[in-house]
């Protein structure tokens, strides 16, 4: 299957320019890793000062050779780099890898217009400032940096913008084997999403790791993540920037809620995206998730040879939010029969007893617990060294289990210093992942049970029409008023509370009329957007004095425009909000709502549209959503209503796109009847300078 990346990441011909035999340079380093590798297509090195370098023909330029190549690999100094650039696309080159960083002080356009002569010949590039990749599925090494690594294919894409980090899965532990590893460096035309893409084309891959800074190219990005949701291969990615302050300024709680790394986490979760937060995870992950097997259903089931690392592990279980598998009571009785005196039948299993005939017992007390239906991945957690005889049995019990079930087994260790090199080879060569610490493994084993529950979003109808006068209106850079707001949820079937609006005592009187008691006033006067905290909002007024009361009351402080409204039915407060995020959308919010907003900090965050069982997962997300159940004696509230608002918000949501900077409706209360609308601030993107 051809992909358009061929010409860069599994070329037939290279041109390795600036090739040197000087020792410990990267001109000289580029051409042992390409042997190494072992690349067995056509290869020239190109300097005017050699005429052969480290056994390859050396030419005086690239369009010496005489014929366009696939791939030119560029050891070159900033300088020179425009000049190499330019050679190799009149010479026809198909594509490049930059290794120099394309920074000089006294040139600082340099690097758009190495960007510019590569879009012009149509050349994908690996770099500026990049370490390059390795092709093991290829054997195309190209990598200006030495290292002791050994081409291995496995199923395994790496993708890191960290050269660091690409060295780190690359360069290190042998069974991380990889099929693709690559070095994208500053992307100048040639980004992460096109290299996720390539390794989603290439039917070796099982799982895709990436380390992102930060996504360049958001449409190609989103459209690969739909492409491995499609072919259901994971992809696990660790972002760095969770810490970065929000950089919109924010008129409603909403951009408050929703800061950069919060619209990405809603991407991760729309198409079933793993995010890690270190190293380790990622590593862990990346080894369980390539070893083929997938999580059936249940939770884990794991076996250990102490009793005080089981204890230890049952509690990192419940902080990871690893479920055990509830198993049956044909399991426990088989398990009962195996035991040694004095050890119980549980998951999570203490299988040591006095260590008779320990590998053949250890063998069928996990196979045992792998059988079970309820156990989705089978786990020895024990601390296998190299040169220990018991470890070599315990590891071997884990094999022989591996071999007698389709089920996930895993081998971890608790203490992730253990020697274990040989245990290593041997469970990667019988395709068990052995994975390093307690904690990594079991963040790897909740990712993979969450991989296994990760459904696509179901199609949706049509999104609703937006109506010419609300566009125009939304044009404009005023902020909606509250009744403005209230009106154009309620045109898109949104629940809101009866109200109208006065601007004199007669006026109050009448609208008090219309509604019928009991009401609530509140201040109206433009750019006023947090009431509540002006006392600019008076509840309950249940008759004509207190009405006039009330109006002459706020006209004297907040002046004279107030909004009388129907009272709603006591119930939680939550809020809902929404703002347009430029890389990736309409993004919508769900939180508990009131005054406490912040202080609670209970919300969620997801990108629009949303099918029912999406919106239900977001209020399922929340802690507030115990408050639907009802709490000490009172109803339940209508969680049906509150899913039902939040689907139809968010296809609001998804209709006004850029054309609304934020969305707030604060407190949308949940009764047991219903929800309703009583507070809401729209402002549209031309107000938001």
């Amino acid at each position: 299957m051809s992909h358009r990346l061929d010409p860069l990441l599994a070329p037939r011909s290279i041109a390795l320019v600036g090739a040197t035999n000087r020792p410990n340079a990267p001109g000289r380093d580029m051409l042992h890793t390409l042997r190494r590798g072992g690349f067995d297509g056509e290869a020239w090195a190109i300097n005017p000062k050699y005429a052969e370098v480290e056994g390859y023909p050396c030419l005086p330029s690239i369009a010496a050779i005489g014929k366009p190549v696939d791939m030119a690999i560029l050891s070159v100094a900033n300088a020179g780099l425009e000049r190499a650039l330019t050679d190799a696309a009149k010479a026809g080159t198909r594509a490049a890898v930059i290794f120099a960083s394309a920074v000089l002080p006294e040139d600082p356009k340099l690097g758009e217009r190495l960007a510019a002569i590569a879009r012009e010949a149509a050349m994908p590039v690996c770099g500026v400032n990049c370490m390059g990749f390795y092709n093991d599925e290829s054997g195309v090494w190209a990598c200006g940096f030495p290292s002791q690594r050994k081409r291995d294919p496995g199923h395994i894409a790496f993708i890191a913008q960290s050269g660091s980090v690409f060295g780190c899965i690359a360069h290190n532990d042998p069974r991380y084997a990889i099929n693709l590893a690559v070095s994208p460096g500053s992307e100048t035309v040639t980004t992460a999403a096109d290299y996720l893409d390539y390794a989603l084309s290439r039917p070796s891959t099982r799982v895709v790791g990436m380390f992102l800074e930060s996504v360049r190219d958001p449409e190609n990005f989103i459209a690969a993540l739909v492409r491995a949701e499609r072919q259901r291969i994971p992809v696990v990615v660790l972002k760095v920037g969770r810490s970065e302050i929000s950089k919109q300024l924010a008129l409603s709680h909403t951009g408050a809620l929703t800061g950069d790394d919060a619209a990405f986490d809603a991407l991760c979760r729309r198409h079933g995206v793993i995010r890690v937060r270190s190293i380790d995870e990622l590593a862990a992950t990346l080894l369980l998730l390539s070893s083929g097997r997938r999580a059936g259903p249940g939770g884990l089931a794991t076996m250990h040879d102490s009793g005080g690392e089981r204890e230890l592990l049952a509690d990192l279980a419940v902080d990871a939010g690893v479920p055990f598998a509830r198993i049956n009571s044909a399991t426990t009785e088989r398990l009962r029969g195996l035991l040694e005196p004095g050890l119980e039948p549980h998951n999570p299993l203490d299988a040591w007893g006095t260590g008779q005939d320990f590998v053949n017992n250890f063998t069928d007390l996990l196979s045992t617990l792998s059988a079970d239906p309820d156990t989705a991945i089978a786990a020895l957690f024990t601390d296998a060294r190299d040169h220990s005889y018991v470890h070599d049995g315990f590891v071997e019990s884990a094999l022989r289990t591996h071999r007698a079930t389709d089920k996930p087994v895993v081998i971890a260790v608790n203490f992730s210093g253990v020697r274990h090199e040989q245990q290593v080879l041997r469970a990667k060569e019988a395709g068990v992942p052995l994975l390093d610490g307690t904690v990594p493994a079991l963040q790897a084993i909740r990712h993979a049970l969450d991989f296994r529950d990760h459904r696509p979003q179901a199609p949706g109808a049509d999104l609703p029409v937006l109506p010419d006068a609300w566009r125009r209106r939304l044009a404009e850079p005023r902020v909606l008023s509250e009744q403005e707001s209230l009106a154009l949820l309620g045109d898109f079937a949104l629940p809101v509370a009866r109200s109208h609006a006065a601007t004199s005592e007669a006026e109050a009187l009448d609208a008090f009329r219309r509604i019928a008691a009991p009401v609530a006033m509140k201040a109206a006067a433009e750019g006023l957007h947090h009431k509540s905290d002006a006392g600019g909002v008076l509840l309950n007024l249940k008759d004509e004095a207190a009405v006039v009361a009330a109006w002459r009351d706020l006209s004297g402080r907040l002046g004279p425009r107030v909004l009388l409204q129907a009272m709603a039915p006591a119930g939680a407060e939550f809020i809902l909000g929404a703002r347009f995020d430029p890389q990736f959308g309409p993004l919508v919010v769900l939180g508990a709502g009131g005054v406490l907003v912040e202080l609670l900090a209970d919300s969620a965050v997801a990108l629009a549209p949303l099918d029912d069982v999406a919106a239900g997962q977001m209020i399922d997300s929340l802690k507030a959503a115990k408050l639907l159940a009802g709490l000490r004696g009172k109803p339940a509230l209508d969680r049906g209503a509150l899913q039902a608002t939040l689907v139809a918000f968010s296809r609001l949501v998804a209709t006004l796109g850029p054309l609304v900077a934020e969305i707030d409706v604060n407190p949308l209360i949940v009764h047991p009847a219903g929800a309703v609308a009583v507070d809401a601030l729209i402002v549209p993107a031309a107000g938001r300078g």
